[in-house]
């Protein structure tokens, strides 16, 4: 086990880099240092000389991939990519480009990030398994065709239209919870509870949909025929044996949902004004902050890795067969 971990771990750095390298190539291909400085320094008449002291305040005045003017490895190794680079994998995001500490800023804005994703993430989890058991149990039936078809309409539906007509209704027009906003403790509860009833709602088809496929699939296995065979009712067929075969492509399916649930939702952070990680990254973007948006894309790569190791070793656990 300790050896397969080390294995994906050295599998996960060429990853890594490329990952960062292709953030650089994207980022600077739309702004130059130049335009970053002026963004920020944020003055009409910004001389030559507010640039270049601002560029090199924080190592923007080095070439980009290859120093020509540099000897040896000097010519790789003293670039913004590979210095950034190291920083990254050594957790240590810096500052920003406005000066702000992003360590601190990620610390301050992860519990709301997660106060949103993970209770979404919890019962829309167990919402949609159990609407997909129930579709299975009556599989066939007017229940089963009706719920399909309301999938589909949810799943066709943006899901901007929900955030806005659920700010509309909830907010505007009957005044039961805030619109906007975030407050920390228990006074949270009012600021998420709208986010996370439109966030299960809005993936409610899609999810649905795939985990039904995912049980029809096992439903029809020789070892379901062998269970009914011996006598057992359908629900316990149901909960004893397709749910537990059907963890495997489950799980598959969870590990993407483990970056988000660090990161935030980029939208429903930044359409609620909850102070979490998804609308820091919005905000980083809209300001050209390179340096919080090299530092999140590289935090959610790793978060997406780790999700992906976790997930093989949990395999095991749900099918003895698999071996790492």
């Amino acid at each position: 086990m300790l050896a397969y971990i080390i294995r994906r771990i050295i599998y996960a750095v060429p990853i890594l880099i490329g990952v960062n390298l292709i953030t650089f190539m994207l980022f600077f291909m739309i702004n130059s240092p130049d335009d970053m400085a002026r963004a920020q320094l944020g003055a009409k008449q910004v001389t030559p000389e507010l640039i270049r002291s601002w560029k090199e305040e924080r190592g923007y005045d080095k070439p980009l991939f290859i120093n020509h003017k540099a000897e040896g490895i000097s010519t790789v190794t003293d670039t913004l990519f590979v210095q950034e680079s190291i920083k990254l994998f050594r957790f240590d995001f810096g500052v920003s480009d406005a000066n702000r500490d992003i360590n601190s800023d990620i610390k301050e804005r992860m519990m709301p990030s997660l106060a949103i994703a993970l209770p979404t993430f919890l019962i829309a989890l167990i919402t949609n398994i159990s609407l997909a058991l129930l579709l299975v149990l009556f599989r066939g039936s007017v229940l089963d065709a009706g719920m399909m078809i309301i999938a589909v309409m949810i799943m066709s539906i943006s899901a901007l239209f929900y955030i806005i007509a659920g700010q509309v209704l909830f907010s505007k027009m009957w005044h039961w919870v805030p619109i906007s906003g975030f407050e920390s403790g228990w006074s949270a509860v009012k600021f998420i509870i709208l986010p996370v009833m439109i966030g299960v709602f809005a993936g409610i088809g899609a999810g649905v949909r795939w985990y039904r496929s995912i049980f029809l699939e096992q439903i029809n296995q020789d070892y379901i025929r062998t269970a009914r065979a011996k006598g057992l009712s359908e629900i316990k067929v149901l909960f004893g044996h397709v749910l537990r075969n059907g963890m495997l492509p489950i799980l598959t399916g969870v590990v993407v949902i483990i970056p988000s649930l660090f990161m935030g939702s980029l939208i429903m952070e930044s359409f609620f004004g909850i102070p979490g990680l998804g609308s820091y990254t919005i905000d980083a973007i809209n300001s050209q902050d390179f340096a919080i948006v090299k530092a999140m894309v590289f935090l959610g790569s790793v978060l997406y890795i780790v999700g992906l190791i976790l997930t093989d070793i949990s395999y095991t656990l749900f099918d003895p067969r698999v071996k790492l």
